[in-house]
């Protein structure tokens, strides 16, 4: 009888073990908004929570969440260093020749605001058993925005970097899209949802310079870093936790043919300070905003039916025309959906 009663709790134990862990693989992330998601102590993250922030939420501005490029640089020089599009990165100088016909144009430099999103979140998965290279596909790609369409393309068809949108973005280490093992180079496209297109036809039709596109075309180059090839100390001083990093799951948006410079997404998987069998993800998201895009408020303000499609507004969702769940729903929104979505396939997957 002692033996069955021996047998029988540890078939309740394995039972209970299983149900849980069954728990946590089908669990639905939520976010939980903090004031810095990188501080948050890892010890005491909540299954299925997400700790984020990104300085938006009620009562805050457009400008509490975006902040100049150098500022960022001065005040932020570790997130600098791996969050830019490469650790040297500097607001680039713009010259570009004159078409026939067209007036010279003085060089200046291209000033950017930068958005940045943190967040933190635990895996009930042992950092071994989270491969990471499994996520480097169109399919993971596909499943976190549905919204943005992508296809493969090769380190031939990168853009060149010579027009306004690409200036500055090249790679001086390497060349986009080569140099690792684990890495795949897209191209996408988002068409703006929503009231927006219909806004923009407008502004099409006041306006005599370019014109504004209806869609975002980017390339990217998205990667899975491994342990051997990080700075184990650098990165531990991003993320404030000094355990063993093991692995970065990257993508770098070299090119984009409006509104932003550049973007990143950025994951750090880390061994639990406490509990072998979970991992600890720190992500960013980084975007850079042209101060070009920002400073058409005045432009907008004339006509009655556009104040709600003042840029700033719109891409800080504060406007009318945001709508759905992606890029149209302005920065904070799109940002707080794709961590969420990227944990939930990381735990699931």
């Amino acid at each position: 009888m002692r033996r069955a009663a021996v047998l029988a709790s540890i078939a309740g134990a394995l039972l209970a073990a299983q149900w849980f862990y069954a728990m946590a693989q089908t669990m639905e992330f939520r976010i939980d908004n903090v004031s810095s998601a990188r501080k948050v102590d890892a010890t005491r993250l909540a299954a299925g929570a997400i700790e984020f922030s990104d300085h938006t939420g009620a009562g805050t501005t457009s400008a509490s969440a975006l902040m100049p490029f150098d500022e960022w640089a001065s005040r932020q020089p570790i997130e600098k260093k791996f969050l830019a599009l490469f650790p040297n990165y500097v607001e680039p100088l713009v010259n570009i020749e004159a078409s026939p016909g067209d007036a010279a144009q003085k060089p200046y430099t291209e000033k950017l605001y930068m958005y940045v999103a943190q967040a933190r979140f635990v895996l009930a998965k042992a950092p071994n058993a989270v491969d990471l290279s499994r996520y480097v596909t169109l399919a993971f790609l596909q499943k976190i925005d549905p919204a943005i369409k992508h296809s493969l393309i090769g380190a031939t068809d990168v853009t060149t970097f010579k027009d306004k949108a690409g200036i500055g973005n090249e790679n001086p280490d390497r060349k986009w899209c080569t140099g690792i093992a684990n890495a795949i180079c897209i191209a996408s496209t988002y068409k703006l949802e929503g009231k927006i297109p219909i806004g923009i036809t407008l502004v099409n039709k006041l306006r005599d310079s370019k014109k504004v596109a209806d869609h975002i075309d980017f390339q990217s180059e998205l990667a899975a870093l491994s342990p051997a090839d990080l700075d184990q100390s650098g990165l531990q001083e991003l993320t404030a936790l000094n355990t063993a990093i093991a692995g970065v799951l990257e993508q770098n948006i070299f090119y984009v043919n409006q509104v932003m410079k550049f973007g990143k997404f950025f994951a750090v998987f880390q061994a639990h300070p406490s509990d072998a069998d979970k991992t600890v993800v720190t992500a960013f998201m980084t975007l850079a905003i042209k101060a070009s895009v920002l400073d058409e408020k005045r432009e907008f303000e004339k006509v009655p039916v556009l104040r709600n499609l003042v840029p700033a507004q719109v891409l800080m969702g504060q406007s009318s025309f945001n709508s759905g769940e992606s890029i149209s729903a302005g920065l904070p929104k799109y940002a707080r959906n794709e961590i969420k979505t990227v944990a939930n396939l990381l735990q699931t997957n």
